[in-house]
Order: C-alpha cells, then structure tokens, then sequence
C-alpha cells in the first residue's frame, strides 16, 4: 500500500474509519507487505477513536513460487506502540478446504474478543462442530495444512505459468502486470481507457473475466486500466485458449482506440 497516503488520510481524518489489508499475497496484486510496511501500519495514529485495522489474511499458507512468507505479527506490533484493539485479524480454511464452507477464525485483543462475542451471542447458538472435527481430522496439525497446501501448489503453479507466459509472449510493452509467488489471482494492468472494451471482447468471443473495476471500491477504476486473472478453476487447455482470447482482445481494444484517433483527426 501506498503508506504516505495512507498515514496522510488516517491520522487526518476521523471519517476515516478502517484499512483494509491482505498482506501475504493481496489481491490482486499478489504481493506481499514488507516488515518495514508492517511496522509503519502498526504505528498508525487514527484519528477516529473507533478506527479498525482489517487484517486479511486470506492467503496467508498460499505460496507455490516461493518458502512461505513470514511478517511481522501485527497483534504484538500494534500492542508494542500501545494500539492492542486496533488489528482484527481473520482468516479460513475457505481457499484450502471447502470455499465458503470452511473453518474460520479470528484474532484481537481481549476487549475485541469480548465485543465479538457478544454480538456473535445473538447471530448463532455455536459453530459447526463436525465440520471442525472433520478438519482437525484430516489436517491433523499445522504440517498437515502445509503438506496440503504443497499439493494444492502443484495444481495451481502450472496454470498460472502459462498465463504468464502467454502474456510474456503477446503483450511485452502494451501492458504491465503482476508476477506472483502464491495467491489467486494476477493483476493485469492495461493502458488508460481500455479495461472495460477488454472485458466486452472476450465476452463476445466467449470467455468470461473478472468485470473491470472489480478491484476498486464500488468498481469505480478512475483510470479503466486494471483487471484480476484468476486462473485457478480453468483446465490447462481452457486455460490456453482462454490466454489466446485475452490478448488478441487487449490487441484489439487497443487498434480500435487508435483507429478512433486516426477517424477524429482526419474528420
């Protein structure tokens, strides 16, 4: 994140209420906060009394290009520079086990503990316990969850290789995108104006993506130039012809904007 503005805003602020992290493997960008990053968070000075820190860790045991990761444990972090009840920290078994109907947990400090609980006493009489017990049972321990997940790595690395290279070969120099180590997604970078005509072609030819603006808040891409690949569900030959569409229609956004110019001139 860009930390200067994000300090700017919070500690300026008191509207400002919350940060929102993912800070092994983000989506979309696929990258993963520095310690330094980390650090600078946990120092924040909110203006809002209230302010919450929503930290995401979603990816956190994701990695298929790389050891895994280690940060900073915000918790002790923010507790160092006496801010304890600012983090919340969740994570799930959802992209390891059964997506949306896995395990879940949270970590914060004791006085959040007991607010979410107490709000919780009211939402359910108690979590799923058998599938809890399914879990622990397969999983067994934390090495039980990382052996897994190496399994899991296998699967997905191949898929994410060929879009790479796919847009190693076809696009160098008509746009930028993220070269991920673990996570799901890989975050395309078009030039200005384009996302959205992107999305159209490959709808008409056939292939369905993630709709522009689906990384910005209310969908709102100022600029129209960024998109999330997730390459995960397709099979490898989908996912090769899929990469076929994807660039000619970026090729073809971009003749058509061109041809645009050219007509305007002329006329």
């Amino acid at each position: 994140p860009d930390m200067d503005a994000a300090e700017t805003l919070i500690q300026s602020d008191p509207l400002v209420k919350g940060m929102w992290c993912v800070p092994v493997y983000s989506n979309p960008t696929g990258c993963v906060y520095s310690d330094t990053t980390v650090r600078r968070i946990a120092r924040l000075k909110p203006k809002a009394p209230d302010f919450r820190l929503f930290w995401d860790n979603a990816y956190r045991v994701h990695n298929f290009g790389e050891p895994r990761p280690v940060i900073p444990n915000i918790l002790n972090e923010c507790e160092t520079n006496g801010s304890s009840d600012m983090p919340l920290i969740f994570t799930s078994f959802s992209k390891v086990s059964f997506p949306g109907a896995a395990v879940s947990a949270v970590g914060a400090s004791d006085n959040n503990i007991k607010e979410i609980l107490r709000q919780m006493s009211s939402q359910t009489i108690g979590p799923d316990k058998l599938n809890q017990l399914r879990h622990s049972r397969f999983f067994k321990n934390t090495d039980g969850v990382y052996e897994h997940m190496e399994k899991l790595a296998k699967l997905i690395k191949p898929k994410f290789d060929v879009v790479l290279s796919a847009l190693d070969a076809e696009l160098i120099g008509l746009a930028e995108w993220s070269k991920p180590n673990g996570g799901y997604f890989i975050h395309f970078r078009s030039k200005d104006g384009h996302a959205k005509r992107i999305v159209e072609l490959c709808r008409e030819a056939g292939l369905i993506i993630t709709e522009a603006g689906a990384v910005y808040p209310y969908k709102n891409d100022p600029r129209d130039r960024d998109l999330r690949i997730a390459p995960t569900y397709p099979k490898i030959d989908e996912l090769k012809k899929a990469m076929d569409i994807f660039c000619a229609s970026v090729k073809l956004s971009y003749v058509e904007k061109m041809d645009s110019i050219n007509n305007s001139t002329q006329l």
